[in-house]
């Protein structure tokens, strides 16, 4: 069989996988067999790729497998739920970093030994120019989201006079820059110019932005890889690239703009509005002078969860920090052997990636049916006799509806101020990634059940049993 026939056979194998992997990815119950079909449409593509007649010699090819499959799995099989958003992050540093190393070969092999003197024809620029732009600032954006998820850069919103306008400035200068080779396609000064005023700007853009943010920006980042494998692939003339690469691209976007949806505010506003500043903490905290809280012993809060006939579990980023994921199910079962009722209320931003408390509560088999969006859990606290809250802050803050003035005003949240009684399981008073203060906390039906929520629970279902 020919061997572009086996190339193309393989592709279209691969991007069919690809699409129904998104597609089932669309669904809870579907989404383990989603990510499988999308593992079997890499493997297919990359078995395809094998064939194409550049490849004349395997040796290079051949490392690049073992070590790439000596990095990839230890990531995906080792890596703790707790730092899976950096793990993404970090995968988006490679892949946008492999597109730009690609495209900068590219074009250094277009120009040297291109069959025109200036190297590349001003369609193959666009594409190079495209793919070096995106994929060199999501190289270092990525890194730095990384960084503020794992804790060695700040995870506040660092900003500086006039940051915005230089940003904007420097952007405009990159887009000049990529109009520039696009018609001199000889212009390498200037080529390798943009890469690296993309490089910082990829920096520069993150680092404003604060930790409550980073689902979105990660989101985001996740579609300038896909833009940047797609252009790739149309400097290249890959197919497979240019269509997992849109689908990449596309989706990150309709996520991005999911989630800024459900924070209610915009992209220029997630981009540009450091969110979580120190000020607006500054001013959160003042107003919280002067209100206590009331702390619970465990004994209480075990006598309120055993005799509830209906609990929202409300779990946030501070249940993935404990991993206490199969403590929470325990106590579930506990309390409908007892006769109650249990849900979970899942917040669209809770945790530090998009999806983040579902696959926590996956990994101890808690039915999907259970799993309920803001729209529709909202409508039940009233009826709820205990809302029990593990770790979550910004998503349960009732500023969001009741104090203009705050930085998160108008973002939805999960109605939990009107359940009948709510226990918080938090270490101490830390604020969330907004950095600011949460009233709910201090109201009278609030109980807060300080340590480790881990600890917590296990005590919790200890003391359960015993009645």
């Amino acid at each position: 069989m020919n061997r572009d026939l086996i190339v193309q056979i393989a592709y279209l194998v691969s991007s069919i996988l690809f699409i129904l992997g998104i597609r089932s990815l669309t669904h809870p119950d579907t989404a383990r067999r989603g990510m499988q079909l999308a593992a079997l449409g890499m493997l297919v593509a990359i078995v395809g790729t094998l064939f194409l007649y550049q490849v004349v010699s395997y040796q290079w090819i051949a490392a690049g497998l073992i070590v790439g499959s000596l990095i990839g799995y230890p990531l995906g099989m080792w890596v703790p739920m707790t730092a899976m958003p950096e793990r993404i992050a970090i995968s988006h540093t490679f892949g946008s970093l492999a597109a730009a190393l690609v495209g900068i070969a590219e074009d250094y092999n277009l120009y040297h030994y291109g069959p025109s003197p200036h190297g590349a024809t001003h369609l193959q620029m666009v594409a190079l120019g495209l793919e070096v732009l995106f994929g060199s600032l999501t190289v270092t954006g990525s890194f730095m989201a990384c960084g503020k998820l794992q804790g060695f850069i700040t995870e506040r919103s660092v900003t500086y006079p006039f940051q915005n306008h230089t940003n904007i400035a420097m952007f405009a200068v990159a887009i000049g820059m990529l109009i520039y080779v696009i018609v001199v396609p000889g212009a390498q000064t200037v080529f390798y110019g943009m890469v690296a005023l993309a490089a910082a700007l990829g920096v520069l853009m993150v680092l404003p932005i604060g930790g409550a943010d980073m689902p979105v920006v990660l989101s985001l980042l996740n579609s300038y890889t896909g833009l940047a494998a797609a252009a790739t692939g149309f400097a290249i003339g890959n197919y497979v690239l240019i269509i997992t690469g849109a689908l990449d691209g596309a989706s990150g976007f309709i996520l991005s703009v999911v989630m800024s949806k459900a924070m209610n505010r915009s992209f220029t506003n997630v981009i540009f509005g450091a969110f979580g500043s120190g000020e607006a903490a500054a001013g959160a905290i003042r107003s919280a002078e002067g209100l206590t809280v009331h702390p619970i012993a465990i004994e209480d809060a075990a006598m309120q969860l055993a005799y509830a006939r209906e609990v929202i579990i409300v779990p946030g980023y501070g249940m993935a920090v404990a991993q206490c994921q199969h403590q929470v199910r325990e106590l579930t079962d506990l309390i409908e052997r007892r006769g109650g009722q249990v849900k979970f209320a899942i917040h669209p931003v809770a945790g530090r990636m998009p999806g983040h408390m579902n696959v926590l509560l996956a990994e101890v088999d808690i039915p999907y049916a259970r799993l309920y969006g803001m729209d529709d859990i909202n409508g039940e606290f009233p009826q709820a006799d205990v809302a029990l809250v593990i770790g979550a802050n910004d998503v349960v803050n009732p500023a969001a509806k009741d104090e203009p003035g705050s930085p998160i005003y108008g973002m939805p949240i999960l109605n939990v101020d009107e359940a009948k009684s709510i226990i918080v399981l938090k270490r101490g008073m830390s604020h969330g990634f907004a950095g600011i203060e949460n009233d709910l906390f201090y109201r009278d039906k609030t109980f807060m059940l300080f340590g480790d929520a881990k600890d917590s629970l296990g005590k919790l279902v200890s003391e359960i049993k015993t009645m």
